[in-house]
């Protein structure tokens, strides 16, 4: 079918007309149970009717004043993801790849404050960061990068997970003023530190320390309780200089923060970065909402239904030389095979989740996925990879 649309995506053959918790249904009654969340973005489901209260009651008194203004509403969400975090200051803009901007630009500012002309910032393989120019730059996909050259410079790049290259890196590289990492990679297929995250962190931490460097984590997806915990860092004692957050914090409604701590505290000034609609009175409204009703039993829902799906998972599949991975309501299930067929097979099944790098199946369920529903998403997905097993082995 024909479209003004510009193609940027390959979209799947459906169209969804509405939503309810877990569920979506499609333009021809087709329900469907979405293990994406939209991309980990609808972590309270869809149409909560909080959130819809919410949307509908400040869009009848207040959507917009700009930031050249005090907003009330701003100032309380700041002071709500904060206290969440265990942060000093926030800033809001409307995206991830716009926080991960933010502090991007906080990691060259501390690099000059330290005398670095040329300040760098290191950054991982098979990361993802977003796609505006200064993130794709950052971003470890060269297929993300592909036509866009020439890429924003000052970025060092290694493995995720090998600590050994980071401390050559600081040997090799006296300009590296910070940091970049997710906790848990996510668009490269939910991939998870080798000795665990909390190990992981604090060593990151150590390193920063030892150099003066800024910690700076992404936590786009893995923040707002999609871990089992508010971020993900929380699973561990460390703090971070630099969070950044996006995706989940809205339900849905496009928002998005970054937070300083420590040395990061005051890099910015007045003038110094800025924002048309970000922090708007109407996305603060929705940020709040979303932020208390994950705080009132959410984010325990999460870590102990995504354990039980990962538990439940990995008993079925591990047979079949399936790994399954994950913390909270972030999951991979790592196939001996190319899974990219799989996607399709889902939807036909009534089953929405997405394959990345091509034989990592993400699970990204709503964080109020309930016992009965986790139970059906095991049995859809554990009968679905069975099936496909078995003909690649016939094949």
């Amino acid at each position: 079918m024909s479209t003004p649309l510009m193609p940027t995506y390959n979209r799947q053959p459906v169209a969804f007309v509405r939503g309810e918790g877990v569920w979506l249904e499609d333009e021809h009654g087709q329900r469907y149970m979405d293990a994406l969340s939209g991309i980990a973005v609808c972590g309270l489901g869809h149409a909560h009717p909080r959130i819809a209260d919410a949307i509908a009651e400040q869009a009848r008194t207040l959507i917009h004043t700009s930031n050249l203004y005090r907003i009330p509403l701003q100032e309380q969400l700041a002071e709500a993801l904060c206290r969440a975090g265990s942060m000093d200051r926030c800033f809001f803009a409307n995206s991830g790849a716009e926080a991960n901007e933010g502090a991007l630009k906080l990691a060259r500012l501390h690099g000059h404050q330290r005398g670095i002309d040329r300040p760098a910032v290191l950054v991982m393989e098979n990361s993802f960061h977003g796609r505006t120019l200064a993130t794709l730059s950052a971003t470890g996909n060269s297929k993300v990068q592909k036509g866009f050259e020439p890429l924003v410079e000052g970025y060092i790049r290694v493995p995720f997970d090998d600590l050994d290259a980071i401390k050559a890196a600081a040997q090799a590289h006296p300009d590296i003023a910070a940091i970049l990492v997710e906790p848990i990679q996510g668009e490269s297929g939910v991939r998870l530190p080798s000795h665990g995250l909390p190990a992981y962190l604090q060593a990151l931490r150590a390193i920063c320390d030892r150099h003066d460097w800024l910690l700076m984590l992404d936590e786009v997806q893995t923040g707002n309780g999609r871990t089992g915990r508010y971020f993900a860092y929380q699973h561990s004692s460390i703090q971070p200089d630099v969070i950044s957050t996006a995706k989940g914090l809205g339900n849905g409604f496009p928002i998005g923060a970054v937070l300083v701590a420590g040395k990061a505290k005051d890099l910015f000034g007045p003038g110094m970065h800025g924002t048309t609609f970000g922090g708007s009175p109407l996305a603060c409204r929705v940020a709040l909402c979303t932020i208390d009703i994950l705080s009132s039993g959410a984010i325990d829902n999460a870590a102990r239904v995504g354990l039980w799906i990962r538990e439940q998972l990995a008993a079925r599949l591990s047979p079949l030389h399936v790994e399954v991975v994950g913390l909270g309501m972030m999951i991979g299930v790592v196939l001996p095979c190319d899974a990219t067929a799989m996607v399709e097979l889902g939807r036909q099944a009534g089953l929405l989740f997405a394959v990345s790098a091509e034989r990592r199946i993400r699970l990204l369920p709503p964080l109020i996925m309930n016992e009965a529903e986790a139970q059906l998403l095991v049995d859809k997905l554990s009968g679905l990879v069975h099936d496909f097993l078995s003909r690649q082995e016939s094949a």
